[in-house]
């Protein structure tokens, strides 16, 4: 069985921004809503373990789908630049932009095929969540 390691870089109210590693090499990034308790469609999802299978969604297409999260169902993973394009999925890209108060993902079509193009051929992979470690600060002595 596959298994992809989605590592969260980082949370705050603005989204939670992670990459996704095959082994040793990350591929793509992820974009996700802030957590929000695990709430349907509000929320990124908990750390932990998951089965993801293949899917056809009628919406995005061929895609694969998180199972087995407490609470939770219908959690994708798709295309999407914007924390506002998602309902409680996860967004797929190739590299983080916008402004501080408006981050987002760009080239999302180019990352969510190269995600896919990865997966050709498996209809189901196991996923770990990682979530950030917390935030250092740095204390200047003058």
């Amino acid at each position: 069985m596959m298994i992809l390691d989605l590592i969260r870089v980082g949370q705050s109210s603005r989204g939670t921004f992670g990459v996704i590693r095959f082994g040793a090499v990350p591929f793509v990034l992820t974009l996700e809503r802030p957590w929000q308790d695990n709430q349907a469609s509000v929320s990124c999802i908990p750390a932990g373990r998951y089965r993801c299978e293949r899917v056809r969604s009628p919406k995005f297409g061929w895609t694969f789908e998180v199972k087995n999260v407490p609470g939770r169902t219908h959690i994708l993973f798709h295309n999407g630049s914007f924390i506002e394009d998602t309902e409680g999925c996860i967004l797929v890209g190739e590299e983080f932009s916008g402004t501080w108060d408006k981050p987002f993902l760009s080239s999302s079509q180019r990352g969510f095929t190269e995600f896919l193009n990865m997966l050709d051929g498996v209809n189901a992979f196991e996923l770990n969540v990682l979530d950030p470690p917390p935030p250092t600060t740095t204390q200047v002595i003058v």
